[in-house]
């Protein structure tokens, strides 16, 4: 009996590829392909037959094109399928009237910042001694009164 869980043991652990999954998105070698994107050369044709259409366009402005690149690859087997950020590229390239690249800007793993997010609460709109506090208590009360009699004339 030991013997056939042992097997199925092997098999299943067998079974497990040591590859490492891959995870891609976006547009591929923007840090290499942004090389080649030279100021007030470069024009909007370029720039698309270089890096494809853009991520993102500006909502304010739609001169400005967003790449983006992320890599995620899996970590080992005893770690549950968590996976490990290995690129997180971001090209922002910004075109001028004419059509020609002014200014193009490069981000990567690097430039990431670790926000930190506000721990204080957002304060209710009324206090307990308010006028509102008092209606919706009393407003309640009268709600919940009804079914305080049904279960107390049982």
């Amino acid at each position: 009996f030991h013997i056939k869980i042992l097997l199925v043991l092997l098999i299943i652990i067998s079974s497990c590829s040591s590859n490492k999954v891959v995870n891609n998105h976006g547009t591929s070698f923007i840090d290499v392909k942004s090389k080649d994107l030279l100021i007030d050369k470069s024009n909007k044709n370029d720039i698309y037959e270089l890096l494809g259409p853009p991520s993102i366009k500006s909502v304010f402005d739609n001169n400005t094109w967003i790449y983006i690149e992320r890599k995620k690859e899996s970590t080992s087997i005893f770690k549950l399928g968590k996976k490990k950020l290995k690129k997180n590229n971001v090209l922002v390239v910004e075109i001028d009237k004419k059509g020609l690249l002014k200014k193009k800007t490069f981000y990567d793993l690097n430039n990431m910042n670790d926000l930190d997010f506000d721990k204080n609460l957002t304060q209710s709109g009324y206090e307990k001694n308010s006028y509102v506090y008092s209606v919706l208590t009393s407003l309640r009360q009268k709600i919940n009164s009804p079914i305080k009699r049904k279960k107390s004339a049982n």
